[in-house]
This record gives structure tokens, C-alpha cells and sequence, in this order.
């Protein structure tokens, strides 16, 4: 038995999140040995979507393989060119007119395929088609290339949901990993047919925060009912996601251990 370590680090908020990456995530691949690196990154520019310059920021720390999005994939100017023209970067499989990519199939090294698909949720969240449908006809085409190694980055809202895309994918997948709420849950686990779970994996960026913006700014929107512009928080920051451990031969989980990784960023 040969082991497969990836580390799956949750959504990445503003300049702090960016720089949280850079300047730990060195120190989370050598502790766990990663030999792969998943990074959900739709709240990476400004707190609220992506665009080039932000996404190679991440890119630049060491050994970040594939950045996943989420409902906020959009915002940015340039998106639909970043997403045509970068196969590192996929959109939710499930949002199907949107530009770019759902899964990916790579080769980290010689003779090992890994899969990373995302999928957006549809209970309080925007419209989209139904996960469950578009994920089994991915996984149809990605058993047909041989891939044992499948990993699932489900952003949504509703843990029902969550849970319940966690147990349809067991013994199919390699990891559910949920994310989306920026908060962090304690349910990791290993199902049954030999899938590691999570129902989110948590934010990287500012603690001190409401979900990663300016508890100042987020508070006087809730008192006054005024809608306003919430600018992203600074202090105490965090890597948070997790490491599972799993066997090459059987795409199976082995371990899985949730991350959380203080960070101090200039």
C-alpha cells in the first residue's frame, strides 16, 4: 500500500487569506508530506471572487496544484478569460453555462491520476443544476480514465445537503469536502464505504472577523439595516482546511485531520 497525502485548505478571504497561504502553507506540506494541494479560492480578491493577479498570488506558494470557486466565482473582471484559458481553476461542474471547467484530472506524479471536482449546493443558495445528477456523470467519465484518487470540494450552504452528498458519494470518492460558511465544523470523519468527510473546512484569513470581513462594518449593517460595503478584516490569521491520508491503489481514506494553523503575515 502506497499512501496519497493532500491537504485541502478552505476559502481563502482578501489579501490576509492570500498572504496566510504564502506564508504557511510551506510549513503544512512539510508536515504532512503533501504530495497534493487543494485550495478553495472564491473569496481571494477583496474578499469576493477572483481574478489573475490574485489567483497567482496563490499559484506562487509552493506546491498549490488546483484552486476550486463557489457562488462568488464571477465578480471579477476578466473571469470568464481566467477560467477559458486556466485548467488549474475550476468553476462549480454544476453551474453549466458558466465558463471554464467543472473537474480536473491530473498527474502529480509518474503512474498517479488525481481528480478535483467542484460542485455548488442548491438549497439557499442561486439557481443551479442538480449536483447530485452532474456528479455521477463526472465521476462516469473519470472511472472510464482509471482515477482512483477523486476528491470532491462541495460548496454550499445547508449541512442537510452536505451530509447528504457525503453519504451518495461514499466508497465513490476519495473526500466530500464542504465548504462555503467560512466556519469550521468538527464532523470529520471516515464513512463507511471509505470516504473522508467534512462539512466545512473552514476560512483561511482574519479570526478576528465575521466570516473573514470587518466585525465593525458587519455589525452596523445587522443594527441599522443599512446595506453596505463590508471591507475584509486583518487580524489573527488562519490556515484552516484539512489533511487526508489515503491509499493510491484504492483511491480509499485513511486518515482524515482537520487544520488549523495561526499565521502571522507582514
Amino acid at each position: 500500500m502506497t499512501n496519497f497525502n493532500v491537504i485541502f485548505l478552505g476559502d481563502v478571504v482578501g489579501k490576509p487569506g492570500r498572504r496566510a497561504v504564502v506564508a504557511g502553507l510551506t510549513k503544512l506540506r512539510e508536515k504532512y508530506k503533501a504530495d497534493f494541494v487543494i485550495i478553495n479560492a472564491e473569496n481571494a480578491a477583496k474578499g469576493s471572487g477572483i481574478n489573475e493577479r490574485t489567483a497567482n498570488e496563490i499559484f506562487a506558494a509552493q506546491g498549490v496544484n488546483i484552486l476550486t470557486l463557489g457562488d462568488h466565482a464571477f465578480r471579477r473582471k476578466g473571469i470568464f478569460e481566467l477560467l477559458n484559458n486556466n485548467d488549474k481553476i475550476l468553476r462549480p461542474l454544476n453551474l453549466v453555462k458558466a465558463p471554464g471547467i467543472g473537474f480536473a484530472i491530473v498527474e502529480p506524479k509518474p503512474a498517479v491520476k488525481v481528480a478535483v471536482i467542484n460542485l455548488i449546493g442548491r438549497i439557499f443558495m442561486n439557481p443551479a443544476e442538480c449536483p447530485f445528477k452532474y456528479v455521477s456523470e463526472a465521476l462516469d467519465e473519470i472511472k472510464r480514465q482509471e482515477v482512483k484518487l477523486i476528491f470532491v470540494d462541495f460548496h454550499a450552504e445547508a449541512t442537510s445537503e452536505k451530509i447528504a452528498m457525503g453519504y451518495y458519494l461514499d466508497g465513490k470518492v476519495t473526500a466530500l469536502i464542504g465548504t462555503h460558511t467560512h466556519v469550521q465544523t468538527a464532523d470529520e470523519k471516515i464513512l463507511p464505504c471509505g470516504t473522508a468527510y467534512i462539512t466545512d473546512a473552514g476560512m483561511c484569513g482574519p479570526q478576528k472577523s465575521v466570516l473573514g470581513r470587518s466585525i465593525e462594518d458587519v455589525l452596523e449593517k445587522f443594527t441599522t439595516g443599512i446595506d453596505r460595503n463590508l471591507s475584509v478584516a486583518s487580524e489573527e490569521n488562519e490556515l484552516q482546511g484539512i489533511f487526508v491520508r489515503a491509499d493510491e491503489e484504492t483511491g480509499h481514506a485513511l486518515e482524515i485531520e482537520r487544520i488549523k494553523l495561526p499565521v502571522s503575515i507582514s
